[in-house]
């Protein structure tokens, strides 16, 4: 059945595109309508190098049998497409006078570039399978990032949504469609372009209530989920938490309405710009809505596009400083390399170990506050209850703390340090304080008190004890509840990349099932977990049922083995030069959508300057005629066309960057910004400055389209 539908299908397909494009070739009265023709003759032509052989294998022997023909055909398809989509541009070029020359140069280049990727002997056309896509991803591989993870895939299940989706658009489109011809007179539906939305005289107060509405309601949206899980124990729902965003939307808005009106350089500039701004006015709410959205769009690309310098340049510096090349953990009970297997390998790949440090550490159960959660209609809120024992941590005795870090702290008996970060920060991290410990083979207890936090960013998340009390509660502890810590230099740590991928291989070689787990993965509230419930959450098998992936010694270079797993190295070269494949999933993710956003600006402000430019044609040939010099003109047009621009860009750019700014103040306990985050703030500027000026070259663009069309388009202006 399906071979006979769809060679009937493809047939009527292909005789109905090719003769209806051969008689609009025939038959054209103007270029546009013979263009059209062409494109329909190049589609049908070009497809049907692909769609015959299709017909001809389903009706006897099927597509394997034919693999060759069908990615030959398919070859020639995808280059007739791309020839298809570049005549299609000039004939939108010629219908809306685009005639940008950067524009058409770079159609024509990455028309060009799809061409020959489809050359390349990597898409493999001839297969059974050929990778269809292979040209468009391998770029992005190429050029930004390689992993494993970066293989191409497809899933049905996307492209069912992504039909859905598309059906569900088109079905709304109509419907409104429909509704607004029905209730909606044919006279005024002819009449809508010259309809405008003007807008009333604004209060000149609107501007600075609508800087202290956007902070307010940055300050609100940002700290009141935290007050809520804080001071009243609620998880609100996150339509109650973006509620309090709500009031800078509304001060954004009624800035953007003060600056269409009113400006912001006082009367004198208004008189001035007089015509030019009650232009603005005269289509204004539209305008202020486009203005608004560029905003939103604009700071949400920013908002993504910081993702990647600031992990990148935070991180970089984080691991540049470490005091240590190399180290790893791993449990005591595990079969590890060991000090001559290690020389044996450093002497392979030429690398001199300089400072060599180990100690061993103990796994011990501590006391904490159970989050105990209840849902309910307003949300979710929790209650705190003590438990003695609630989960484990690292545990090094002094003499072990001061030889690897070179530092000389003699704490009291009876106390005990977490250890924060070089800068004093991250306690959210370490576990906080306890007081009471509990060897989990012999039970035995230790009350302790807390003293005054270390600080040392590798052995972030360890606490430390008074030798004689880590002798006294660690006795008798078994391998499984041991770690041991090895930490050495090189001598050119920069060329030993090499010798860490092979050590890096040979840990995870040599580790077992057991360890074979997240870092959230806590063997005493496993076992406190299994007692009460009968299963762990962190466990391979309840990972598994609830559809999360878990931690596999075969995927070592994924991006969730190298940031998920609970014994991975900290290997300087290593890190720093496989950062951005570790980050490759977040880091694709977040350029794609600053990509789309920054391409929504682009295509809005265009639009709006356009729309405006075409709407006012007829009063600048008016005031032309009245006398007008070319030079006032210009400075009228270049009056819209730079607010439509400059207000959106100067507002989102400052709004994100402060609140930015406010995230990474109060990320972390102490708040305040610490040397890599400064660094990642300023390596978020160059991002703007880089931003900014294609943004500017997008506005000389559309300030030049938009004065041929309101001007004149052989006339020179003044730059």
């Amino acid at each position: 059945m399906q071979a006979i539908m769809e060679t009937l299908f493809d047939a009527a397909y292909l005789v109905t595109v090719v003769t209806l494009g051969c008689i609009m070739v025939k038959s054209a009265q103007d270029r546009e309508t013979k263009l059209f023709g062409w494109m329909a003759v190049i589609l049908g032509c070009g497809d049907a190098f692909h769609l015959v052989p299709r017909a001809w294998a389903l009706c006897t022997d099927g597509l394997a049998a034919h693999a060759a023909a069908l990615g030959a055909g398919k070859f020639i398809t995808s280059i007739t497409m791309t020839i298809f989509y570049v005549i299609l541009y000039h004939i939108g070029k010629r219908r809306y006078g685009l005639h940008i020359r950067a524009l058409t140069g770079a159609v024509c280049a990455l028309a060009a570039a799809r061409i020959g990727l489809c050359l390349f002997p990597q898409n493999a056309w001839l297969s059974a399978n050929p990778p269809l896509s292979w040209g468009i991803w391998q770029i992005f591989r190429t050029m930004i990032v390689d992993t494993e993870e970066m293989v191409l895939r497809f899933d049905a299940q996307a492209y069912l949504f992504a039909l859905a989706f598309s059906v569900f658009v088109i079905l709304m489109l109509f419907l409104m469609g429909w509704r607004s011809i029905r209730r909606t007179n044919i006279i005024d539906i002819v009449q809508e372009s010259h309809k405008s939305e003007p807008i009333r005289a604004v209060p000149r107060w609107y501007g600075p209530v609508g800087v202290l509405l956007i902070a307010l309601g940055g300050f609100l949206g940002y700290f009141m989920p935290s007050f809520f899980v804080k001071v009243l124990h609620w998880y609100a729902p996150s339509v109650v938490d973006a509620l309090f965003y709500l009031p800078a939307l509304i001060g954004l808005y009624i800035l953007l309405l003060h600056t269409v009106v009113n400006g912001w350089g006082g009367k004198k500039k208004q008189y001035r710009d007089l015509i030019s701004t009650s232009m603005m006015k005269f289509q204004g709410r539209q305008t202020v809505r486009n203005m608004l959205v560029m905003t939103v769009l604009l700071a949400g690309a920013y908002f993504a596009s910081f993702y990647a310098p600031m992990m990148l340049s935070s991180s970089g510096t984080s691991v540049a400083s470490r005091p240590y090349d190399y180290l790893y953990h791993y449990r005591c009970d595990q079969d590890m390399i060991g000090q001559n297997h290690m020389a044996q390998l450093a002497q392979k790949h030429n690398v001199d170990i300089t400072t060599w440090v180990t100690a061993t550490g103990s796994i011990l159960g501590t006391d904490g506050m159970e989050h105990i959660e209840t849902e309910s209609s307003i949300g979710v809120t929790y209650t705190e209850e003590y438990r003695e024992l609630l989960q484990s941590a690292t545990f090094l005795p002094e003499r072990a703390y001061n030889a690897i870090t070179g530092q000389k702290i003699d704490l009291a008996p009876g106390t005990c340090a977490n250890v924060l970060d070089d800068d004093g920060g991250s306690s959210y991290l370490s576990g906080g304080d306890v007081t009471h410990l509990t060897n989990m083979v012999t039970g035995k207890t230790l009350d302790v008190t807390p003293a005054e936090p270390l600080s040392y960013t590798m052995l972030l998340g360890c606490y430390v004890l008074d030798d004689r009390d880590y002798e006294a509660i660690s006795a008798g502890l078994t391998g499984q509840w041991q770690e041991d810590y090895v930490l050495f230099n090189v001598t050119d740590v920069e060329a030993s990349f090499p010798f860490a991928k092979a050590l890096f291989y040979d840990i995870v070689d040599h580790s077992g099932p057991e360890v074979e787990v997240f870092d959230a993965w806590d063997p005493v509230a496993r076992q406190i977990a299994i007692e009460e419930t009968g299963s762990y959450f962190c466990d391979p098998e309840s990972l598994e049922e609830s559809g999360t992936s878990s931690i596999d010694y075969d995927k070592p270079d994924s991006t969730e083995f190298r940031t998920s797993w609970k014994y991975m190295p900290q290997f300087k070269i290593l890190d720093e030069t496989e950062l951005v494949k570790t980050m490759a999933v977040f880091l694709m993710l977040f350029i794609f959508i600053a990509i789309v956003c920054f391409a929504a600006v682009i295509v809005i402000s265009f639009t709006r300057c356009m729309t405006i430019g075409m709407t006012n044609a007829r009063v600048y040939d008016d005031l032309r005629h009245l006398g007008a010099p070319r030079s006032y003109l210009y400075r009228s047009v270049k009056g819209q066309v730079s607010r439509v621009f400059r207000v959106p860009i100067l507002v989102g750019t400052i709004l994100i960057y402060a609140f930015y700014t406010l995230i990474m103040y109060s990320n972390g306990e102490p708040m305040g910004i610490t040397p890599s985050e400064a660094s990642g703030m300023i390596t978020c500027l160059g991002v703007i400055a880089v931003v900014s000026l294609l943004l500017y070259l997008v506005y000389r663009l559309t300030l030049k389209k938009v004065c041929s069309v309101t001007i004149d388009s052989k006339t020179a202006f003044p730059h």
